[in-house]
């Protein structure tokens, strides 16, 4: 297996066909270095156009920057993780360590692509033809906030035993199916493992990392789409806070305007995937808001009806981030929401290595633009098997992780072929999909899983980087639950 060529979420990135057909077995480049330059406008003949070129340097720019000033991975397993589109020759790279920024040159006629660093946000990938001004009018993480140190504290808020013993018989039976997730496509689930955590009644009772390769459970990695479900828990936050009613009109100003058809849209319509809004597919608006570094509020909230509310799926990450930024203008104080996640959710629970990324104008881009580690959304799971209360605080509405959990109305047609279901920002498994104890699971492109099971008290997370045949969630699980009742 190559983990060099891990490719970008599909619900969160997708760059032109010219792009995307690069050589999968190419190595990644020394962009630093780069080939010299050509005359005319193009950096080289890579056969792509410009906006193509634009894309791909600013997610360049913003991979690196996040993963070299974010993430716990070394430089060369961030260096690995680059999408394969990002090996297009003529790129030259900036990596400003004092002012924590990447700088990608792409074009000669054109400023480069930047990606610039705010504590405990990630990176901000600046637009198409701009300089590092716009990034003096970012928002600043508020000074007189700290990330936590929580790794001494017991689990799940700390790392201090967080481990189980479990019978030898069951121990070994999972150990055994653990094997096998790690033969990767030679395996009986596929996929290219790099992480997995078994969490049972509360308490870790099995994990593995790729450790030869730089994984580890504080090494944090995109999440690509499994970030929708944090969304979710984003957006419920705010509904237990009373900011927003999910059946109402979203509180967007834009569609304010009486007879606006958006007007009518509801959170509950677009966390269930079906807000109505254009696209023609995953990577329409996305591919701007990821690549280009459009923000949300033009690409997205701007965008046109095209389907009766409710009525159709469709699966589009603007509605994810809509539902987030509709949480925004409810609580309408930009200086305090850049924490809002962290202070509301995240810490409270122990993520405290996980990051939302936003756009330059403060929208999280939680479609896919997250970057966590496995224990972390373990986590996350335990909240929603606690019917979202932690340490005896209601975080989540009690009747959350019933409602996302539950079939929206509207569904993929894949699901009318035995394919997993959806609910809200959460993908739903029953027998169908093997899985005789439902779950419902954070999904994201290339692997990225974190299973909840109420009738095991159980999550699974698994992390991978899978570029052939995708990692069987399901089937997975269904084995991780049978060892454990050997």
């Amino acid at each position: 297996m190559n983990r060099f060529l891990f490719a970008v979420s599909a619900c969160a990135l997708v760059f032109a066909a010219p792009v995307m057909a690069q050589e999968e077995g190419d190595t990644q480049q020394n962009a630093a270095a780069g080939p010299a330059r050509t005359t005319g406008s193009m950096a080289s003949r890579a056969d792509i156009s410009r906006h193509d070129a634009a894309k791909a340097a600013g997610f360049r720019a913003l991979h690196l920057c996040t993963g070299l000033f974010t993430s716990e991975m070394s430089e060369d397993l961030v260096r690995a993780t680059l999408s394969r589109s990002t090996k297009l020759p003529g790129f030259e790279e900036t990596i400003d360590q004092d002012g924590k920024y990447v700088a990608v040159s792409y074009l000669d006629d054109m400023p480069p692509r930047y990606a610039v660093f705010r504590p405990n946000m990630g990176c901000t990938q600046l637009p198409i033809g701009a300089d590092l001004t716009i990034a003096d009018n970012l928002t600043p993480w508020p000074a007189d906030l700290e990330t936590p140190n929580l790794d001494d504290q017991p689990w799940p808020m700390g790392d201090v035993d967080a481990a189980a013993e479990i019978d030898a018989d069951s121990k070994a039976a999972l150990e055994a199916v653990l094997d096998v997730a790690f033969e990767d496509q030679a395996g009986k689930y596929k996929g290219d493992t790099w992480g997995v955590a078994i969490v049972k009644d509360g308490k870790i009772i099995a994990e593995r990392y790729a450790e030869d390769e730089g994984y580890g459970p504080h090494v944090s990695a995109r999440t690509n789409s499994m970030c929708k479900s944090l969304s979710a828990s984003v957006v419920g936050v705010g509904v237990r806070k009373g900011l927003v009613d999910i059946n109402e009109p979203a509180p967007l100003a834009a569609w304010r305007t009486p007879g606006d058809p958006r007007g009518k849209i509801t959170i509950n319509d677009m966390l269930h995937m079906a807000s109505g809004l254009w696209t023609s597919g995953a990577g329409n608006p996305q591919r701007d808001i990821y690549g280009s570094g459009a923000p949300v509020s033009e690409i997205s909230v701007l965008n046109m009806i095209d389907a009766e509310p409710g009525t159709q799926f469709v699966y589009s990450g603007s509605d994810t981030i809509m539902s987030v930024r509709a949480v925004r203008e409810a609580f309408d104080d930009d200086a305090a929401w850049v924490s809002f996640p962290h202070r509301e959710l995240m810490w409270k629970i122990g993520m405290t290595r996980t990051v939302m990324e936003t756009d330059w104008r403060n929208d999280f881009l939680g479609s896919g633009q997250c970057w966590s580690t496995v224990r972390d959304f373990g986590r996350l799971g335990l909240l929603y098997l606690n019917d979202g209360k932690w340490n005896g605080e209601q975080i989540l509405p009690a009747d959350w992780s019933e409602y996302v959990s539950t079939y929206a109305p509207a569904q993929p047609g894949s699901h009318t072929t035995g394919s997993a279901g959806y609910g809200a920002q959460f993908w739903l498994y029953d027998e169908r999909q093997g899985l005789q104890s439902p779950g419902y699971s954070a999904a994201g492109a290339y692997g990225q899983y974190a299973m909840i099971v109420p009738g095991e008290n159980l999550v699974v997370v698994r992390r991978g980087l899978d570029v052939g045949a995708g990692f069987n969630i399901a089937s997975f699980t269904a084995d991780v639950i049978d060892a454990l009742e050997k």
